[in-house]
């Protein structure tokens, strides 16, 4: 099964899963569900982590038979909407402390704030499927202030949807997942640089318009 997931994916894609796979097998093999749960957590707290490798790994094992296609399904659901959860609180308590001292232009952070009200909602959803963004969208959500209800709301439904489709399409081994992997793995690095980017340049514009 494994190896027909890997079949017509292109040369670099599938040289990649297949990498990853190897180093992910034997850690699930001695540490099963704990592996899936953990590596989900902490990437979802900020911490660079390979979560969806894990996910991934998990479901082609459920399909040999080796997992519970269930267990997996949920222990990364969960760990995820925790993860992402303690990334919101971390940047809620340390990200404001750290502007506050920074002495950010508190006009300027209102303006963000508000942006991100308006739009944080689909960013955290989106964020859920790309590397960089998933790691950093809790933190950056909680440290503009974004309602925790809200917040909550996005980070359960990209939960939901991310688990599904890394989980339950690598399961299935759908002709489409092949295609989404490959693309996801085409643009990722690109949008890595961009999420970087643009965090960079939003703590420039709050430490430049510092008030005197």
């Amino acid at each position: 099964m494994g190896r027909a997931f890997f079949e017509h994916l292109g040369a670099d894609a599938a040289s990649t899963l297949t990498r990853y796979f190897a180093l992910a097998e034997p850690i699930l093999d001695q540490y099963g569900y704990l592996s899936v749960f953990g590596t989900v957590l902490v990437e979802g707290v900020g911490i660079p982590a390979p979560g969806q490798t894990m996910l991934m790994a998990g479901a082609i094992l459920a399909a040999r038979g080796g997992m519970s296609i269930e267990g997996v399904l949920g222990v990364a659901f969960v760990a995820a909407v925790l993860g992402n959860s303690l990334g919101y609180l971390l940047g809620r308590w340390g990200g404001r402390l750290l502007l506050a001292r920074a002495g950010v232009n508190e006009a300027r952070m209102q303006q963000v704030e508000s942006l991100f009200d308006r739009y944080g909602g689909g960013i955290v959803f989106v964020g859920r499927f790309f590397d960089g963004l998933r790691q950093l969208c809790g933190i950056v959500a909680g440290t503009l202030a974004m309602p925790w209800w809200r917040f909550s709301l996005f980070n359960v439904l990209g939960a939901a949807a991310w688990t599904a489709l890394w989980g339950l399409g690598v399961y299935f081994v759908d002709h489409d997942i092949k295609a989404v992997f490959a693309m996801f793995h085409t643009i990722e690095p690109y949008l890595i640089v961009v999420t970087l980017l643009a965090v960079s340049g939003l703590l420039v514009y709050l430490w430049r318009g510092r008030a005197a």
